[in-house]
């Protein structure tokens, strides 16, 4: 009798079912919609901040809940494992470099110009990845990179809008010829600086339609490029002293705020698992060895 009454009410709605999927849509929305509205209204004069916004909360129907088995992300495929040319060193310091970098790291608050960029180049930080496993959103490692073009073409390329996730791209920090310090992205948001990549066997796959990434718990860091380097050779003329001057204060910075040691600090030519990425290209790491240990980051 059940199945009969069963089977009776399915002919009953089949004719109907054009249009009562999307109603029972919209009614499922609507009632999302309402939920917010009447949490909105019904807290007071709470930190409004503190609330997920309509758009997160319909975003969320898109992820694993918290209810959902979690299963094994995949692993990213084979890679050398980086060994880092920065060394240990705890003597032969250059005091007058000591004097200059520390002054510098003294005033890098006030030397720090922010500069706004589309949303579409950067986002939050996951803390669960797309198989539902948790995550620590820490920045724990720092990409090297370059503009290849000036540091106002970059700027510009971080400003323009882009829909194609293929085409986003930004960068924490970019530092010019001159030494200047450009933050593109704050620190505690996921900058989109290194798109198929890993470290050390380690990713974070946050779309299943897509392969992993460091962008989640990395730093990406940018010098500008001279102008010899404007093209795609395998070198140029290098970077300036105000640059890896520059470079140093910044990474000693990272380093004192978050858990990263100096053999966390790796180019973009390493963790790119597509082999297309040769930056920064001419790089001088004794330069950036001298400095560090300057600061006393190497000891």
């Amino acid at each position: 009798m059940l199945s009969r009454n069963i089977r009776a009410l399915h002919d009953r709605i089949e004719p109907h079912r054009h249009w009562l999927l999307p109603l029972a849509a919209g009614l499922a929305l609507s009632a999302i919609g309402l939920g917010w509205l009447g949490w909105d209204l019904g807290a007071g004069s709470g930190d409004r901040s503190q609330r997920p916004s309509l758009l997160e909360q319909l975003r969320q129907l898109g992820r694993p809940s918290d209810s959902t088995p979690a299963v094994p992300a995949p692993a990213p495929p084979p890679q050398a494992a980086w060994r880092s040319p920065l060394r240990r060193q705890c003597q032969g310091l250059d005091r007058r470099l000591q004097q200059r970098l520390q002054a510098q790291l003294a005033s890098l608050p006030s030397r720090r110009n922010t500069v706004r960029i589309d949303p579409s180049n950067y986002g939050e930080r996951f803390r669960q990845d797309a198989f539902g496993n948790p995550l620590d959103p820490t920045p724990r490692l720092v990409v090297l990179h370059e503009t290849v073009y000036g540091l106002g073409s970059a700027i510009n390329t971080f400003r323009t809008p882009h829909a194609n996730d293929d085409d986003q791209v930004s960068y924490h920090i970019l530092i010019g010829e001159d030494g200047r310090i450009v933050q593109a992205v704050d620190p505690g948001q996921r900058a989109f600086g290194a798109g198929f990549s890993a470290f050390n066997g380690a990713w974070v796959v946050s779309n299943r339609a897509l392969a992993g990434s460091v962008n989640n718990f990395a730093l990406h860091l940018s010098l500008e490029t001279p102008l010899d380097g404007e093209d795609e050779g395998p070198s140029h003329s290098g970077y300036s002293p105000a640059q890896y001057d520059a470079l140093a204060v910044v990474l000693a910075d990272w380093m004192e705020r978050f858990p990263i040691s100096a053999t966390a600090i790796t180019t973009h030519r390493h963790v790119d698992l597509g082999g297309a990425r040769a930056d920064p290209r001419s790089f001088d790491w004794t330069a950036l060895q001298r400095r560090l240990a300057a600061l006393g980051k190497l000891c």
